[in-house]
C-alpha cells in the first residue's frame, strides 16, 4: 500500500479508482449527485491519454461506452436515478452482446425528479431488473472510500472477466462525503485485462463461442476480424437466429456465466457474527450507522453483529443464509422501503425473524433510528 494519503469526496475516489483500473473512455451527461465524476474525468482522463466526451443525453452516453468497449477500450459512464432509467435499453443491449463496461449510479431520492440532492438506496431493484427480459447482472456497492476504490477496480475486473456490464450502485452520502483514502500502489490490486482471441487474420472467428472456462475472447471491432453484433438472439457468429435451441443455449449462457459463479463474485464484510444473537444486514451509507450501533452495543455486552453486503447482485443468498443461521433475529438497514429485505427473507429459513429499519424521506438513517427499531423488536420478546 502506498504512503500517499488523500482526503477526497467519494465521487473523486471513484475517479481515481477508474483511472487505476485502466479506464480509457468515459461518456456521460451531468446529473446530481454524480456530476463530479464527469467533471474530474474531463480533466484527468485526457491527461492519461484517454478520451472524455460529454454526450447529449444519458441514452447516447450508454451507447457511446458500448461502442468504445467494442473497439477494445475499458469504458465507463456515471449517472443518477433519472439517467439510469434512460440507460436501461442500452444496458440490456450490452448484456445480450456481452460487452464489458461499467455504469456508476450515485443514487438520489425518487421516483421521477424526486429529491435530487438527498440520499436514497431506491434503485436496488432497478439495477437488477431495470432492463427487460430474463438476464443476470453484477452490481457492487460500498460504505467507505477505501471500499469505493476497491469496488470500482473490482467492477472493471468483473466486467472484463465475464464480458458483461457491471453496475456500481453508490448513494448520495457516499458520493459527496469526504474522508481519507490510502492510495494503493500500481501493483497492489491485480487488474484483469481484455482477453484477446488468438485466432489469426483470415481465419474464421466465432465472437460468441465460449472457451472451456466460460470466458469469451474478443477482437477489436473494426480490426482484423469482421463479425456481426446484434441485440437479437444470435448464434456463435453473431448472426440473428430464431431457432429454439440457439435461443435456449444463449439465454442459459448469459445467465449461467454469472449465477453459477455467485461464490466467486460475492464480496462482503462481516463484524462480530460468530456469537451474534442479532445480526444487522446493510450496505452503502446505511451500513455506517449500522456498524456504529453494533460497536456501541458490543461495548455494553450485547451480542450484535453486522453483515455488510458489497455484492448486491447476484444476491449472495447462501452467504446470508449460512452466516445468519444462528441469529435469533435479523434487522435489514437500508434507505428504501425494503428492497434487500425481501431478498433476505427469501434467503433465510425463517423469514418471520427478519425486520426492517429504513428511511425514505431523503434524510440519512442514524444510529438512533436503528436503536429505536431494535427496542421495538426486543419489546415484542423476539
Amino acid at each position: 500500500m502506498s504512503n500517499k494519503t488523500l482526503f477526497l469526496q467519494g465521487n473523486a475516489v471513484c475517479v481515481e479508482a477508474a483511472l487505476y483500473a485502466g479506464l480509457d473512455f468515459f461518456a456521460g451527461y451531468p446529473i446530481t449527485p454524480s456530476t463530479e465524476i464527469a467533471e474530474l474525468l474531463s480533466l484527468k482522463l485526457p491527461r492519461k491519454g484517454g478520451k472524455f466526451i460529454q454526450m447529449e443525453d444519458e441514452i447516447a452516453s450508454m451507447c457511446a461506452i458500448i461502442g468504445a468497449s467494442l473497439t477494445g477500450l475499458k469504458s465507463m459512464t456515471a449517472t443518477s436515478g433519472p439517467g439510469f432509467s434512460l440507460k436501461q435499453e442500452a444496458i440490456g443491449y450490452a448484456v445480450m452482446t456481452e460487452i464489458p463496461c461499467v455504469i456508476v449510479n450515485v443514487q438520489r431520492g425518487g421516483p421521477s425528479t424526486g429529491l435530487p440532492t438527498s440520499p436514497s438506496q431506491g434503485d436496488v431493484m432497478q439495477a437488477r431488473w431495470g432492463t427487460h427480459g430474463d438476464h443476470s447482472i453484477i452490481t457492487l456497492t460500498a460504505s467507505n472510500h477505501q471500499d469505493v476504490f476497491a469496488m470500482t477496480v473490482e467492477a472493471f475486473n468483473l466486467a472484463e472477466t465475464y464480458r458483461t456490464p457491471v453496475i456500481l450502485l453508490f448513494d448520495e452520502v457516499i458520493g459527496h462525503m469526504r474522508e481519507k483514502l490510502q492510495m494503493p500502489d500500481p501493483e497492489d490490486i491485480p487488474l484483469v485485462e481484455r482477453l484477446w482471441t488468438s485466432v489469426k487474420e483470415g481465419t474464421d472467428f466465432h465472437p460468441y463461442l465460449p472457451r472451456e472456462d466460460g470466458r469469451l475472447p474478443m477482437s477489436d471491432f473494426g480490426g482484423i476480424h469482421r463479425y456481426n453484433v446484434t441485440g437479437l438472439i444470435h448464434d456463435m457468429w453473431g448472426f440473428p437466429s430464431n431457432k429454439p435451441d440457439v435461443a435456449h443455449g444463449l439465454m442459459h449462457h448469459l445467465v449461467d456465466k454469472i449465477e453459477n459463479r455467485v461464490h466467486e463474485i460475492t464480496r462482503y464484510k462481516e463484524f462480530f457474527l460468530d456469537d451474534a444473537e442479532c445480526i444487522l444486514i446493510s450496505y452503502g451509507s446505511a451500513a455506517r450507522s449500522a456498524l456504529h450501533v453494533v460497536e456501541s452495543r458490543r461495548a455494553r455486552g450485547e451480542a450484535l453483529g453486522l453483515l455488510e453486503l458489497q455484492t448486491l447482485w447476484p444476491f449472495p443468498a447462501e452467504v446470508v443464509r449460512k452466516r445468519c443461521a444462528h441469529a435469533k433475529y435479523l434487522l435489514v438497514v437500508e434507505l428504501n422501503m425494503g428492497q434487500i429485505l425481501q431478498e433476505v427473507k427469501k434467503a433465510v429459513m425463517d423469514p418471520e425473524k427478519v425486520f426492517l429499519s429504513n428511511k425514505i424521506d431523503g434524510t440519512f438513517i442514524t444510529p438512533t433510528d436503528i436503536r429505536n427499531v431494535l427496542r421495538l423488536i426486543q419489546g415484542k420478546g423476539v
